[in-house]
């Protein structure tokens, strides 16, 4: 881990991998939720990144993490959500050519992983979900679409993701789901949060 201290009051954490990020990431919201870490406002998970935001002390907190022994997250104690989908994508041949399987074949192997939210970004409840193995990584497309349907999902790179609105887009479209990933009336207005296991069940379209 790398401790960069951004300003007066926040710490940016670098790590080698989304690994060694989502384990410290699970420490700090379990040492938050213990009282054992100092008053913090935000904690921002990213694909290689913590960021911690409103310390008191950035730089002796730093020096006191550099101690830490950080256990692997027990992930498989979380609860599961499951998001319907039916599985009528546009890019969903495109995928199976990369995949070097028939596209009858996508759905099974995209919903018979287990996936995990490794961070959130890009628009409100939009979440990066990690599982894929690494072989079924995909590319962005080479020309993004200009409006991308809410509740699209879609691949790029080793992420699994599910547009909460319509908006531009570029990542590979495989299938829909009627799930709300954004509510600002509900608490939490997020459906997925960093960390929450995700299924993908595969519904008739």
């Amino acid at each position: 881990m790398r401790a960069l201290e951004v300003g007066e009051r926040a710490l940016l954490l670098e790590f080698r991998d989304g690994e060694e990020t989502g384990a410290f990431h699970a420490e700090l919201l379990r040492r938050r939720a213990a009282g054992a870490l100092p008053a913090v406002r935000d904690i921002v998970p990213a694909a290689r990144t913590v960021l911690l935001d409103g310390l008191a002390d950035p730089r002796r907190l730093a020096a006191e993490m550099a101690a830490w022994e950080v256990p692997p997250p027990r992930w498989r104690t979380r609860p599961v959500v499951e998001l319907p989908v039916r599985y009528d994508g546009p890019d969903l041949a495109e995928v199976a050519g990369v995949w070097g399987v028939a596209p009858r074949e996508v759905p099974r192997i995209h919903a018979g992983a287990e996936y995990r939210v490794a961070f959130c970004g890009f628009a409100p409840g939009f979440a990066y979900l990690t599982g894929l193995p690494e072989r079924y990584a995909v590319p962005r497309r080479s020309t993004p679409r200009t409006a991308v349907p809410a509740g699209s999902v879609g691949l790029a790179g080793p992420y699994t993701g599910v547009y909460p609105r319509s908006s531009p887009g570029g990542w590979q479209l495989v299938g829909t789901t009627e799930a709300v990933l954004w509510d600002p009336a509900r608490q939490p207005a997020a459906l997925l949060a960093p960390g929450t296991r995700v299924r993908f069940v595969e519904v008739a379209g």
